[in-house]
């Protein structure tokens, strides 16, 4: 029995803007504005005088790094075959005919030039700090999908999203607005980047067989679902865990983001209960939108 393609495929493709808004996967551009908002909010409770136009530019710099590797991703998975028009993920435009592989590619290229434009106006600001992780953040963007082992092929995918979605990135925007180091800033970017990671560990979850079928070795497909979910449970817990440590250096307010805890857990459960298929679509979102509230509620929790 042949699979049942997805509606989307026979559906006419919209027009304009909505093909690349679909391309750039909206429902997952939290992961690269949370650490943003907690960044910056640590480093104005360790008394830094708020610079709201760095952290603007920031924001914007960060989206335009994910949204870059969102496209070149799109592109990369259709060329190498893995995306095909049976995936059970989300719709993805280079495999639906939507638009050339050569189209989004300039589109990639496009947000990482203007991540590197704004950069070069953080890097003013932070100096070679700024430089470093910047640079490091585009190379990152590219190797996830490009080169000849891209990193979406192995089982590092999940470690790529919380060293640049979390620690990186929380330490920048904490470096933009004090000018100095924190070891709190390990801290909050874990309780940052390991949701985010969660993010990606549904998302080859969901994937395991096609991946399989097309030699990628993510974490998912290496170690199964049983430990696959396990390690989403973990990843979906820790940050709690340091939440309280943060409560115990003297920054109670951190403690507001237990209040995303429930929704934590009824996302474990979720995992625990579906089936793999599109239906892993849904838990995938409600695993970023966890991940914004945690980052949210710690970040005004700082502030308190």
């Amino acid at each position: 029995m042949k699979p049942e393609l997805p509606a989307a495929v026979f559906a006419a493709p919209p027009s304009g803007w909505r093909v690349w808004w679909t391309a750039t996967r909206p429902r997952t551009l939290s992961i690269s504005a949370t650490p943003v908002l907690v960044g910056s909010a640590l480093a104005w409770a360790e008394g830094a005088a708020p610079a709201w136009f760095l952290m603007l530019a920031a924001l914007c710099c960060a989206i335009l790094i994910q949204v870059g590797t969102n496209l070149h991703n799109d592109a990369a998975d259709f060329e190498s075959g893995n995306d095909r028009p049976d995936r059970v993920g989300p719709l993805r435009v280079t495999a639906a005919g939507w638009a050339s592989p050569e189209a989004v590619r300039r589109a990639a290229l496009f947000s990482f030039v203007l991540a590197l434009v704004l950069g070069s106006f953080l890097v003013a600001a932070g100096g070679w700090f700024i430089l470093i992780a910047g640079l490091a953040s585009l190379l990152a963007g590219w190797s996830y999908s490009g080169g000849q082992h891209p990193i979406s092929h192995t089982p590092l995918g999940e470690v790529f999203v919380l060293v640049f979605f979390g620690l990186v990135a929380v330490a920048g925007s904490h470096w933009l607005q004090l000018a100095a180091w924190s070891p709190k800033v390990l801290l909050a970017g874990i309780v940052v980047g390991m949701p985010a990671a969660a993010v990606l560990l549904v998302n080859n979850y969901r994937d395991l067989e096609d991946d399989l079928r097309s030699g990628r070795h993510t974490l998912a497909a290496v170690i199964g679902r049983e430990q696959s979910r396990l390690i989403y449970a973990l990843l979906m817990l820790l940050p709690f865990a340091i939440l309280l440590v943060f409560a115990v250096q003297g920054l109670s307010g951190a403690l507001l983001g237990l209040l995303a805890l429930p929704f934590s857990l009824s996302l474990i459960r979720r995992l625990h209960r579906t089936q793999p298929g599109p239906q892993l679509n849904l838990l995938l979102a409600g695993t970023a939108q966890a991940g914004f509230m945690i980052g949210v509620l710690l970040s005004i929790g700082l502030l308190l």
